[in-house]
């Protein structure tokens, strides 16, 4: 062996080497956060184009689906309603009691239009 091979290997034995290792740790590292971070930016973004391909839903105030109302707007649901109270004023105990909506306000679907393809017979 050459004298310069002599002096690198007494280098690396002596810990001379390990701010290398320890350079390629921490590059590794920041690598994979950054692909972590890559990978829940594309699932935000997935879900956010998700959300705004479909149509809004006919939900009302009360939380309740407009199939859930009749045509005057009456909520037709049944709800958990506390009726008891500990010192705290939290509820301790729920009776199933009508929802209490007075009429639906929600978004109005659009209704569903047939019109049959114009088409020149001429």
């Amino acid at each position: 062996m050459s004298g310069w091979m002599w002096w690198g290997l007494a280098f690396m034995l002596l810990g001379g080497g390990s701010w290398i290792g320890e350079s390629v740790r921490s590059a590794l590292k920041a690598r994979h956060t950054r692909r972590l971070e890559l990978q829940r930016a594309e699932t935000e973004r997935q879900r956010a184009l998700d959300a705004a391909s479909r149509p809004p839903e006919p939900v009302c105030g009360c939380t309740h689906h407009l199939a859930k109302h009749d045509k005057q707007g009456t909520c037709h649901e049944r709800v958990e309603a506390p009726v008891e109270w500990d010192a705290d004023r939290k509820p301790v105990r729920f009776e199933e009691r009508p929802c209490n909506c007075q009429r639906y306000v929600g978004p109005e679907p659009l209704g569903t239009v047939y019109a049959p393809e114009i088409t020149d017979r001429g």
